[in-house]
């Protein structure tokens, strides 16, 4: 079975992040949703809340979603996967992923990183884009999946 981790913090969830999850579907049998923490980081949702949310938006897929801490490589071969998927939105995106890419190969080097670049109509699209159009009350409609929309309504109400 050809396994792949997609890692995040989907803070939140987004139709990119579930786009390239689709696609990714398309290469691996399975998928792993890896929701992590940073510690630099602020989050709008709590990691148990990022997992359900998830969890609803990606039912009936080859899917599981969980939360991990500690270095995504160890996961991804605890778990015996063939990859790490990330997706890419534009250029700029590159840089880090192709750096963290390296990195992961040098621990496991039997483990590649997949990039799927986001569909065109995705490209603008971020968690954190989507928290700012939220919080302003603006139209989610497209940009998150329903569920998700309505926790982040709930959050700003």
């Amino acid at each position: 079975m050809k396994l792949a981790i997609y890692p995040g913090s989907f803070d939140p969830v987004t139709m990119g992040h579930i786009d390239v999850l689709k696609r990714g579907l398309k290469i691996f049998d399975k998928i792993i949703v890896a929701v992590g923490e940073h510690y630099a980081k602020n989050y709008l949702f709590s990691k148990d809340e990022r997992v359900a949310m998830i969890g609803e938006a990606v039912k009936g897929m080859p899917v599981e979603v969980r939360h991990f801490s500690g270095m995504l490589i160890d996961l991804a071969s605890k778990e015996k996967a063939n990859a790490i998927l990330r997706g890419l939105r534009a250029v700029s995106d590159f840089d880090s992923e192709f750096q963290m890419a390296i990195t992961n190969r040098k621990f496991s080097p039997e483990i590649e990183t997949v990039f799927i670049m986001t569909r065109g109509m995705y490209s603008y699209l971020s968690s954190s884009v989507v928290k700012e159009v939220a919080s302003l009350g603006g139209k989610l409609e497209g940009m998150v999946p329903p569920n998700v929309e309505k926790l982040l309504r709930k959050k700003f109400s």
